[in-house]
């Protein structure tokens, strides 16, 4: 079976398994797990950040990330299909109070003009403030696209001007840091509090960090022990995350070039497809999932016309081609 739902659904490689039985670890609750501390600093350093800390899941690295910058009773702006809204089940709202507004783009980018719109500054206690926008690079559900640095630096002089924070979901940062040759330290200083997740492209069973400054760092912990992530001997899920940054960036290229082959091939423009990501508009999306899973590939359905299939580090050139086939013969 080809399973291309989601590029969370990798295995640990032989190598990132040993790595893991091999590392060094301490209590973390006490902060003196090494190998964690080997992953948060190198992670902030990638970043140009002063530090960063280890989380199991991506929904709560953003959690912890957006609760740094906006306060219960405040608002995030972001984009109308964005990951901290649509699939992390309210989280923001029913754990930490705050509200959102949005915008809506086709392809999930920036739209500052529509930004500036909605913003709301600190007008008395009759409106909700506006303290942070969240952007999602690349944006998952518009189907892996990358967000020009150009616009988040336009981004980021006008919320500096007017005082509001940026958030950026990077769960598959790395992707745009491939595809676009971006340098990673560019996408951290465009922002005030960045999540990136290292159990989609980079293949790690677990983890994700936040990155900041260390006062938001030092928050947060506290703030992670709270909703029940403080772990002990984390080491051994840090040392995979360790593993990855050494052997599985670069190779996220080649899970570009299969998107780009199966779009091809089903009718999907691959300009359009930018990293690992495909989105392809059928007539009838749960009937393609049940067929394709018959002739032995797995896709997902995100709307009742839409299905998404992604590329990973566990589907071959021959997977890829194969999936190609089948769906081109379904859609």
């Amino acid at each position: 079976m080809i399973d291309l739902r989601s590029d969370t659904l990798t295995r640990p490689t032989a190598s990132m398994r040993r790595a893991m039985a091999e590392a060094e670890v301490g209590d973390d609750v006490y902060d003196e797990d090494p190998t964690a501390h080997a992953l948060q600093e190198r992670v902030a350093e990638l970043f140009g950040k002063q530090a960063a800390l280890f989380a199991p899941t991506g929904s709560m690295a953003n959690l912890l990330a957006v609760a740094s910058l906006v306060g219960p009773g405040q608002e995030v702006l972001c984009e109308s299909r964005a990951h901290i809204l649509r699939a992390e089940l309210g989280a923001h709202g029913a754990l930490m109070g705050i509200t959102s507004r949005t915008w809506s783009h086709p392809r999930g980018q920036l739209d500052l003009a529509a930004v500036k719109e909605l913003y709301a500054p600190d007008m008395g206690p009759f409106f909700v403030r506006t303290t942070a926008i969240s952007v999602e690079n690349t944006h998952n559900f518009a189907g892996g696209s990358v967000l020009p640095l150009a616009d988040l630096q336009a981004l980021r002089a006008w919320a500096t001007s007017v005082g509001v924070g940026v958030h950026m979901d990077g769960a598959r940062i790395w992707n745009a840091h491939v595809a676009t040759g971006t340098p990673l330290v560019e996408y951290g200083a465009v922002t005030d509090a960045l999540a990136v997740c290292l159990s989609k492209g980079l293949g790690a069973p677990v983890g994700s960090l936040f990155v900041g400054t260390h006062e938001q760092i030092e928050a947060a912990r506290v703030l992670r022990k709270r909703m029940g992530g403080g772990m002990r001997q984390v080491g051994v899920l840090a040392a995979a995350g360790l593993h990855a940054l050494d052997h599985h960036v670069e190779r996220l290229a080649e899970d570009h070039e299969h998107a780009a082959l199966i779009a091809e091939r089903v009718g999907v423009d691959p300009a359009t497809v930018e990293t690992n990501i495909v989105v392809i508009d059928v007539p009838d999306a749960a009937a393609v999932v049940a067929r394709a899973a018959e002739e032995g590939v797995r896709v997902g359905a995100v709307g009742p016309q839409r299905v998404r299939l992604l590329t990973h580090l566990d589907v071959t050139r021959a997977d890829a081609e194969q999936a190609a086939k089948v769906l081109a013969g379904l859609v």
